[in-house]
Formats: C-alpha cells, structure tokens, sequence
C-alpha cells in the first residue's frame, strides 16, 4: 500500500483556480445538449473499461485491497456512469405538466439546468465508484467537476482527471484533480473564503461532514453528504440461513469491513440466533485476511476498531470468533461478537473493520425497533423466505436503501438513489434523485390563449374575478 506523498499540497489559490478553469471548460459543456454530452461520457467509459486493469491496480496499490476487489469496484463505477450518461436527457429534458383547472390557458413545462461546478470530495475506501456516483452524475447533468480525493489515495483521483482529458481532449479541464490534506477540501467547500463551487458532495465522516457543512454555509453553497452508516441485517425465523450467513460475512468482512453501507450489526430471532452464529463463525474462520480483504487503510482506524471490541467485552459481549488478539495490523482478523449490550460502541458507532455483532431478537418487531434506533440510518437487510413479508418489513424500516434476501443488492442498480439521514447525511447520489442533485430545476409557462377570467389583470371586473373565486372555493370545498 502506497500513499500519495509526492502529489502537491494544493493551497486554497490553486482550489480557486482550479474551479476557474472548470467553470470555463463548463461552459461549452453545458452548451453542448444532452445528445452530445451522452455521447461524450459513453466514449469517456468505454476508454476507462479499456484501462480497468490500469485502475485497479492504482486503487490496490494505494488502498491495499484486494485487486479482484478493486476490479469489481472499475466495474461499479462503469456501470453507474453508463446509466448516467444514458438516462440525463429522460431525466433533466424539459417535459410538459400538468397546467391544472386555473391556468388551463397556460401551457407548463419543466426542465433541469446544469448548477455549474461542482466540488467533489471523496474519500479512502472506494477511491474510484463513490465518487464517480457524484462525478459521472454532475458530468451527465451538464456541470463541470472538481474533485478532491482522499489524502490517501490521490494518484486514483488524478488518474480519474487525466483519463477524462485524454478521452475527452476538447473537455480537457472539465474535471480538475486537486489533491492535499484535509484543508485543500475545506478550502473547496469555502472554508478559506468563496471557491467558486455552486455545489458541494462530500463523503466522509459525520464529525468532517459539520466542518464542511459550516464552511458551505457562509456562502450558503448546497449540500450534498454521505456520512457512513451502522447496517443491520434482520434475520427471520423462516430465513435460509447458509444464506443469511454468506451475505452477512461478506458484507461485514469484505474490503476489511470498510463500506459505508457494510454490514455492522444482525439481529436474529433467538430461534435461529445460535445456528446463524455458528454457520457466520464457520464462514468467517475460513477467510484468510490478505487474501479475502485487505489491511485497513487509514492506520489510526485500528484504534477505533480495537476500542469497540474491547468495550463490548468488558460489557458482557462473547466473541464468538477472533477478539482483541486478532487485531494485528495491518491486517485484521475477522471478530464474531454476540450479546454486545445495544449502547455499547460496537452497537451504536461506526466500527469500519472486519467486525460484525449478532444479536438475538423476540421477534421481528423488536429486530425493526433495534435496527432503527441507531443514530445512523443509510441502508439494511431482511432475510425471510417470505418475500412479501421480507418487503413489508423493508418497508417499516427507515434506512435509506434495503435489501431482501441479500446485502447491498441496490449498490448495483444505477437507477436506485442512495443516502440516507441524521449521522449518514443528507440527499441522494444515483438513480434520478441523483442527476437531479446537480441540476435546477427550470419552470416556464406559455400563454396559450387568453382565459374567460383574467385574474392577473385590473382590467378585469372585480364582480367577475369574485365570482370566478367564489366557484373555485365551491369546487374544492366538494372534491
């Protein structure tokens, strides 16, 4: 694992310069019409799909993941920019609606416009697909980009600039890199004064989503955050349970446990408790860390990851598999905890390593109550062989995206908005909501014809005005 130590510092002169020349490139961008602007994302992915291998390596080396890991992370990210590209005419192109009974004589339309530049800050554990959710999105939506990456990982993030510019050599500046610590991102929100940006979409901890809320606040610059997230998974009586436990180590154990919308806590109906703990034990005991996941690519996360497990002991927890032994970086053993107390850290705290807690339940209601209770609430899992049921409860839940019968199934689905609310954030990536983030949305009405009562005019009686309110009021007062 490799960090970008040589890549420049950017100060908050060159943030604003690059959101300058951004802003320029942005310009025929937009001008461009959604059939060019397809046309030119879709040869930007078929150039990036012929450079997976290059990006996958790029994004293994600076994280320490797995290179199959960071395979299937190119292809994520391919699959998203191609819905994007193919989907932001239907989405954002000025469309008719309805003008309703009053302004019938009007005809209504409406239509999204591109905001402008958009700063994108992204973060360390998916270096290329969480951000492009912002980038391909913005880019799709007719804006131009600047994108801080992670300190971590800079070199993917400047990789991802430079690919735009050689596929796209007449867009050449429209997606700009600046890479540096945590200032060069808060100088890109506004924290050293206006950037320039008409949008932020940042990605990282609730504590740094604050900071950068309060720096765009000044210029009362938008918002877009995706906090992290403390998934449940709830396990049915009747669910399959060697299913169950696939998708739970998988989703707990896999990238090291660092996915924001990985699996953190289960609760199982206690008739089932001890058979889905065995088959998950069973399951994660046979993983070989380095092999299956790799380290944890912020070092100082093992201090978190260790407190947590070590809480949740001293509070009466059973590790069931590893334990504070395991915790040898940089590769993590995978931890097994059971009967963790519901306020110990491990339960109500982001862990972000290969750690998963599973509880026993009454029933499926008290599983609902626990799942969401937590102060996070970004996505969440139902196994049942009862689908209908699977998706009643999905439904009672108030997590912003959930699975049936798998884990993380809608991080595949382009046209599914991901997001959620209180310490996960705000707003939406993905999907429609998501080209719409970036974009305005743009009303304009034509008067078609002149109406029997001009109620925007004085030249009107003021009797007939009050007798054409007056059936109105008669109308709504009976429908």
């Amino acid at each position: 694992m490799t960090t970008g130590t040589n890549h420049p510092a950017h100060t908050a002169e060159d943030v604003r310069a690059a959101v300058a020349r951004a802003r320029s490139a942005g310009r025929s961008w937009a001008a461009l019409g959604a059939r060019e602007r397809r046309a030119a994302l879709l040869r930007w992915k078929r150039a990036l799909a012929a450079r997976a291998d290059e990006f996958a390596q790029m994004i293994a080396s600076e994280t320490g993941k797995p290179v199959h890991d960071a395979r299937a992370e190119v292809l994520l990210t391919l699959v998203h920019l191609d819905w994007a590209a193919r989907n932001a005419r239907r989405v954002l192109g000025r469309r008719r609606v309805s003008s309703g009974l009053l302004s019938v004589h009007q005809r209504a339309t409406l239509a999204y416009r591109p905001l402008g530049v958009i700063g994108v800050i992204g973060p360390w554990n998916y270096p290329l697909y969480t951000p492009m959710g912002s980038i391909g999105y913005a880019l799709a939506a007719g804006n131009a980009v600047v994108f801080k990456p992670s300190e971590l990982t800079p070199r993917v993030g400047a990789l991802l600039a430079r690919s735009l510019g050689e596929a796209l050599p007449d867009h050449a500046d429209l997606l700009q890199a600046v890479t540096g610590p945590g200032s060069t991102g808060a100088a890109l929100a506004g924290a050293e004064g206006p950037s320039g940006v008409d949008k932020v979409a940042f990605t990282g901890s609730p504590g740094t989503a604050r900071k950068v809320a309060a720096a765009c606040a000044a210029t009362l610059t938008p918002l877009l955050a995706e906090c992290g997230g403390k998934d449940a998974v709830l396990v049915a009586a009747d669910a399959d349970l060697d299913a169950a436990a696939d998708a739970i180590v998988w989703g707990a154990m896999g990238n090291a446990g660092q996915t924001c919308a990985g699996v953190e806590r289960v609760y199982a109906v206690e008739s089932v408790h001890e058979a889905l703990c065995s088959r998950i034990v069973s399951r994660a005991r046979a993983l070989t860390p380095g092999e299956a996941y790799g380290p944890l690519t912020l070092p100082s996360q093992l201090d978190v990851v260790e407190r947590h497990v070590k809480q949740a002991l001293v509070d009466g927890a059973t590790a069931r598999l590893g334990g504070p032994d395991a915790l040898r970086a940089p590769v993590l053993g995978p931890v097994v905890l059971t009967g963790v107390p519901e306020d110990s850290p491990a339960v109500t705290e982001e862990t972000f390593g290969p750690v998963v807690v599973v509880n026993p339940v009454r029933d499926m209601d008290e599983a609902v109550e626990r799942a969401d209770a937590s102060a996070y609430s970004l996505g969440a899992a139902v196994f049942t062989r009862d689908r209908a049921a699977g998706v009643a409860l999905a439904e009672r839940l108030g997590s912003g995206a959930v699975s049936v019968n798998s884990v993380l199934g809608f991080a595949a689905i382009p046209s599914l908005p991901f997001g959620g609310a209180g310490e996960s954030g705000y707003g939406r990536i993905h999907g429609e909501e998501g080209l719409r983030a970036f974009a305005a949305p743009h009303a304009v009405t034509v008067r078609r014809f002149a109406p029997a009562v001009d109620l925007t005019s004085f030249a009107t009686p003021r009797e007939k005005v009050a007798r054409a309110v007056e059936l109105g009021r008669r109308l709504h007062a009976r429908f």
